[in-house]
């Protein structure tokens, strides 16, 4: 059985374990386990608009690696699994110099 580690909102409700271990041949079928163990978490990771996918706001990385083929990833009996927040930003803001012209980012400003 794989190794379900879960992010911390998540952790609060099955008492702050950091992990479960959960039975699962692809990524779906661990999605469908954790949802007999903690209810409602299905809607919390699987994307409603596209049934394959996991929600945007999370990364599902499997043995680490991301889940590239989506909930049909396989996921095998040792594996390690890890929902992680997405993390937002990072990309360059272009600013405008003294002498007016822009550059690609503030890092070339300084």
């Amino acid at each position: 059985m794989a190794t379900v580690f879960l992010p911390m909102p998540i952790r609060r409700r099955i008492g702050g374990e950091p992990s479960l271990v959960v039975e699962g041949a692809t990524l779906r079928q661990i999605i469908n386990n954790l949802e007999e163990i903690i209810p409602g978490i299905r809607e919390e990771l699987i994307d409603p608009e596209l049934d394959d996918r996991v929600i945007r706001t999370i990364s599902a990385i499997i043995d680490g690696e991301a889940a590239d083929m989506g909930l049909r990833t396989t996921v095998g009996e040792n594996s390690e699994v890890h929902f992680i927040p997405a993390i937002a930003g990072g990309a360059p803001i272009p600013l405008a110099s003294q002498d007016g012209n822009r550059s690609k980012n503030r890092n070339e400003e300084r």
